[in-house]
């Protein structure tokens, strides 16, 4: 699936305003999203620094991102339920966030809560991710 740059941003941006929902970003939570970071097209350096700045970037605004389509909102809601869990728990903060994105991009809270339920018994793989679906369009 081919998405737009500010699809891609909005993506990467989302991940990080979720992983700082708990004031800490653990070793798992960060390689991830390098990760995907690094599957979006952003440099080793910009990702790096972003993920070691967010919980004290307070010119980062917290609105849930807005995808151009729902696929794309449920894809990045997958990833973001792995990369929460990647450190074994997912925080109220996280969780309620997750809601927020869910309700802003018009995705079935029902279908929420089941991705939910897969994803806290481990029924993600975190060595395929959603966003390795994904190829960003650079055009002018």
């Amino acid at each position: 699936m081919e998405i737009s740059v500010i699809d891609a941003s909005n993506y990467f941006k989302g991940l990080l305003l979720l992983i700082r929902k708990d004031h800490k970003v653990t070793d798992p939570e960060a390689a991830m999203i390098s990760r995907i970071g690094k599957q979006l097209g952003f440099e080793k350096e910009f990702r790096e620094t972003a993920i070691r700045e967010i919980i004290t970037n307070k010119y980062i605004e917290d609105a849930p991102p807005q995808f151009s389509s729902r696929e794309l909102a449920m894809m990045f809601i997958k990833d973001s339920l792995a990369v929460a869990l990647s450190d074994g728990i997912l925080d109220y903060k996280e969780e309620k966030w997750l809601r927020a994105v869910v309700d802003r991009n018009l995705l079935s809270r029902r279908w929420f809560v089941r991705e939910l339920e897969k994803a806290a018994s481990h029924k993600i793989n975190v060595d395929h991710l959603e966003v390795d679906e994904l190829t960003v369009m650079h055009t002018v």
